[in-house]
């Protein structure tokens, strides 16, 4: 390996974390002033990339000037910040007020709209863009070539970093900006109109989501499928470098382009993973990110966002939980065999949902990564059922084992954090679950999964496989319940609350908190290995993000300040999905809006406004 490449390598991955920390940028800002962990970032970036190679090629006809292409480029900026600005007008500004979570289930409704949104507008298949005039050539560097436009993404991220830096040291706003990130309440309190200020900053954080896209036409072409693609680097750049610091992100960018460059070359089998792995080497040795800092209002009381009350069930409640179990035992008498199907994920669900609300809604853990045990329950399943030649039975049994053993293992590192740190550390996990599941094709199948997950034959028929789903589901969910309302649960809640009470009067919150993320994990690991046995094949996305993000749909929907919530949230948002997405090629709209109505007309969730109606 000579010295040239060497150099090249490094230029690329310099590149490539240029273009990054635009991106990241913006969604540093915004989380830094709103505290909105804002899932439709990514949906800006591909719309930059869109409105580009739209307009930018409409210029290029009039004179194919470097001028003309790099003012395409502001303009699709700017185009996208409106939007942002509109997002922030119509939706965010109706939801400052509620938990943070409902915000992030907000924003992920957004995404799905702009995804059908787009495939309206642009069709499905991936536009390529112009190259850029007077780019397009290349430079030898060392005895090799190095394209043109790479140097220029080099030159254009420190640009940015500087362009940033003088707005939020040498202006009004970029100076309000700063101390919101420190504490907002304080700006508040001084007499600053917060909603012109969180408009603003909307405003920024898309614009440069909207110029990272932009700037990725002469490299990438635009695809549906951008969005998500992008979403997950920003934010580990974002939380490796600090929530709300620009120049951490700079720096944590620059680090995962250099890791990405060489990685692949010395760690080519573990290169979906290294950026994970990264994030939570960071996070376990600075909990704050390198150049981050911990929120100056974190020791202020607040009202907690989860389970509220955990009185005995009265009649109304007893009524409705019987009615619900009889019509889950009833639906393989009368419903024919696709109501069964749907029933039994209904119940899958519910027992998933109601394992992360254990920890939400009870423990104030905020887990963004609790499909992996989900994922992981069902691989231990599949795998002794496939290579293992075991029967159902014993692998019902290794799927909660499973799920309880890696979160212990990963719990141990994820309870010593807090907050948004804590979220996404589970995050990282998960995505070297799902990287390791990917990738490790002699065990897993890689991408093509794992296939022939059969029940035993007493249990072969769809019905009769119903009841054993019923039955392992509605006793997981009953014992669950039971250390809500043990001590145990209301040891969580104390932790929740108060975790320096707590701590004061001698309860071991890291202790209690860890054994609540193991047992959770076991919940869900039975939820994914009874899944495996009804699909009959297992697969990464069982561990994927959107399964993630689906389940913490659910709890939301729901309820999290109610203890049976997320069981009326999975019957809910399944359904739901499953009544769309055969009635139109565009679901994932109908999908969104439906979300995102339903946060703005239930924000307590649905068991939450039935307790309030009841009351």
């Amino acid at each position: 390996m000579d010295i040239g490449f060497i150099v090249v390598q490094s230029l690329s991955g310099l590149a490539s974390a240029s273009a990054l920390f635009i991106i990241a940028s913006g969604l540093t800002l915004v989380f830094g002033v709103t505290r909105i962990v804002n899932f439709a970032h990514g949906s800006f970036y591909m719309l930059g990339a869109y409105i580009a190679v739209t307009v930018v090629p409409w210029l290029l006809e009039i004179d194919r000037s470097p001028a003309l292409f790099f003012a395409g480029v502001l303009i699709s900026a700017i185009a996208v910040g409106v939007l942002g600005v509109l997002m922030e007008l119509l939706l965010l500004r109706r939801l400052y007020k509620v938990p943070e979570l409902f915000q992030l289930l907000a924003t992920f409704g957004v995404v799905l709209m702009v995804q059908d949104a787009v495939l309206k507008i642009w069709g499905p298949v991936d536009i390529p863009g112009p190259r850029a005039p007077g780019l397009r050539h290349g430079v030898e560097i060392l005895g090799q070539r190095f394209p043109a436009y790479e140097l220029f993404l080099i030159v254009i991220g420190p640009a940015v970093l500087g362009l940033l830096w003088l707005l939020m040291h040498r202006t009004r706003f970029g100076i309000l900006i700063r101390a919101a990130t420190r504490d907002r309440e304080m700006v508040g309190a001084l007499g600053v109109n917060q909603a012109m200020l969180f408009t603003g900053t909307l405003f920024l954080g898309a614009a440069l989501a909207g110029l990272g896209g932009a700037l990725q036409i002469p490299r990438l072409s635009a695809s549906s499928q951008m969005d998500l693609s992008i979403i997950t680097e920003a934010f580990v750049v974002t939380v490796i470098g600090g929530m709300g610091s620009v120049p951490g992100a700079f720096l944590a960018a620059v680090l995962i382009g250099q890791l990405q460059a060489f990685g692949v070359l010395v760690f080519p089998k573990i290169t979906l993973v290294l950026v994970f792995l990264l994030m939570a080497a960071v996070l376990v040795v600075k909990p704050w990110g390198l150049l981050g800092r911990p929120e100056a209002a974190a020791g202020r009381a607040a009202l907690p966002e989860g389970i509220l009350s955990v009185r005995a069930f009265g009649l109304p409640e007893r009524i409705i939980a019987g009615v619900a179990i009889t019509a889950m035992l009833a639906v393989p008498v009368f419903g024919d065999a696709y109501a069964v199907k749907v029933a039994t994920e209904v119940l899958v669900f519910a027992l998933a949902a109601f394992s992360l609300n254990f920890l939400v809604g009870n423990g104030g853990i905020v887990s963004f990564g609790h499909a992996a045990y989900f994922g992981l329950g069902a691989y231990a399943a599949g795998l002794l059922v496939t290579k293992g030649g075991l029967p159902m039975e014993p692998a019902l049994v290794a799927a909660p084992i499973a799920g309880a053993a890696f979160a212990a293992l990963f719990g141990f590192f994820v309870v010593r954090l807090s907050g948004i740190y804590l979220a996404m550390l589970t995050l990282a996990f998960a995505q070297i679950a799902y990287a390791v599941c990917f990738q490790w094709v002699e065990v897993t199948g890689g991408d093509n999964g794992v296939v022939g997950v059969w029940p035993s034959a007493w249990a072969s028929s769809r019905h009769v496989y119903h009841y054993v789903v019923a039955a392992s589901a509605i006793l997981a969910i009953v014992a669950l319940r039971r250390v809500v309302y043990a001590p145990f649960g209301a040891t969580l809640r104390a932790a929740r609350d108060s975790e320096q009470r707590a701590d004061a009067i001698g309860i071991d919150v890291r202790t209690h908190r860890w054994l609540a993320f193991t047992l959770a994990g076991g919940a869900a690991g039975l939820a994914g290995g009874l899944y495996a046995f009804s699909k009959g094949s297992i697969d990464p996305t069982l561990l994927a993000i959107p399964l993630s993000v689906d389940f913490l749909a659910m709890i939301l929907l729901g309820g999290i300040q109610t203890v049976m919530g997320a069981v009326a949230g999975a019957a809910a948002f399944h359904t739901i999905k499953d009544i769309f997405m055969p009635l139109t090629d565009f679901w994932r709209f109908l999908l969104g809006s439906s979300i995102i109505a339903l946060v703005l007309v239930f924000p307590r969730g649905l068991a939450g406004a039935f307790a309030g109606w009841r009351a």
